[in-house]
């Protein structure tokens, strides 16, 4: 579901094939601000905040070329990885995680996977508007402010949602779950650097609801403690749980993989999680320390698309287990 790369972080892939279109992996998610060369003079052109803004490229070149070469990686898809941009990515990222939210949807639900034919948008922000554009470039709904896309929500409240992803604590310890956007608050591809939509605590055996709006994509991140572990550059490397909520650009399928790349990419330790449709099918998971996987990214995987599961149009209920062991 996300784009891989041999080189630590992940760059655009020339996607074609009917299961990437189907998947929407390729619109989904990078690991790192890729971007091309810009020449001084050139027109660059990004969506920022919902809004179109075309700027005259005035830099050289060198590591203060961030802002630049950050937000010309999301409107051409990458080809390459420059050091100078995972730097700026570091050093614009802040941890702004946000409180969770009370829903004031009617009715209550008799069972939170639950359907219906209307569901509540109360408790999002503003939706931002889609740009169209393809893969990597494509920026859909980050909210208004930004992360007001993703929401907790209580058991009783989640079946008036469309997208909802019920979690499922740790036998033991209390665990840290943290959400972000693909693209960051400062409308570039730095949403994993440091930044928080919604961040809860997860005690032991407790089962959290966390509602997500419509065109939303990004991941989270689950790991034992109170915060989540970066690597050299800033960025989250523990397991990703990956999203995609229906995807105005992808016709509204929806998508959603685990993933071990950062942290294997990080040296890091592999935490288990494992992703499923609420009826058990399409799933996706890695267990602890990554002994074994199924559907799902390792480092190994790179590159390899149409992993992971995906949806047709329509309202989507996922279950997460965080600390995942596998038992065979």
């Amino acid at each position: 579901m996300q784009l891989k790369n041999s080189m630590l972080l992940l760059t655009a892939l020339a996607a074609g094939s009917t299961v990437a279109r189907l998947h929407g992996h390729e619109r989904r998610h990078a690991h790192g601000a890729h971007h091309e060369k810009r020449d001084v003079g050139d027109i660059v052109t990004a969506v920022i905040d919902g809004k179109i803004a075309t700027w005259v490229n005035e830099y050289a070149g060198g590591a203060a070329a961030t802002a630049t070469a950050a937000a010309a990686a999301v409107e051409t898809a990458a080809t390459s990885v420059t050091e100078s941009v995972i730097a700026s990515a570091t050093s614009a990222a802040t941890e702004t995680p946000s409180a969770s939210v009370v829903s004031s949807a009617s009715g209550t639900c008799s069972n939170w996977d639950d359907e219906s034919d209307d569901y509540s948008t109360s408790g999002f922000g503003s939706r931002t508007i889609a740009n169209l554009l393809e893969y990597i470039a494509y920026i859909g709904n980050v909210g208004s402010p930004w992360g007001s896309n993703i929401i907790e929500v209580s058991a009783d409240k989640a079946c008036k949602y469309k997208n909802v992803v019920k979690f499922t604590g740790a036998e033991t310890d209390d665990w840290t779950i943290v959400f972000w956007n693909k693209i960051g608050p400062d409308g570039k591809l730095t949403g994993w650097y440091g930044n928080s939509a919604l961040k809860l605590t997860i005690a032991p055996g407790e089962t959290r609801y966390v509602a997500f709006d419509d065109d939303s994509q990004g991941a989270w991140g689950a790991a034992k403690g109170d915060s989540l572990p970066t690597d050299n550059y800033g960025g989250y490397s523990c397991t990703w749980g990956e999203f995609d909520f229906a995807n105005s650009g992808n016709n509204d399928w929806s998508g959603w993989d685990v993933s071990a790349i950062q942290a294997q990419a990080a040296s890091q330790d592999v935490q288990g999680m494992k992703i499923c449709n609420s009826k058990g099918e399409k799933c996706s998971w890695i267990s602890n320390l990554a002994t074994a996987m199924e559907n799902a990214y390792s480092k190994a995987e790179e590159g390899v698309d149409g992993i992971g599961g995906n949806q047709t149009p329509g309202a989507v209920r996922l279950v997460v287990d965080i600390d995942y062991t596998h038992s065979s």
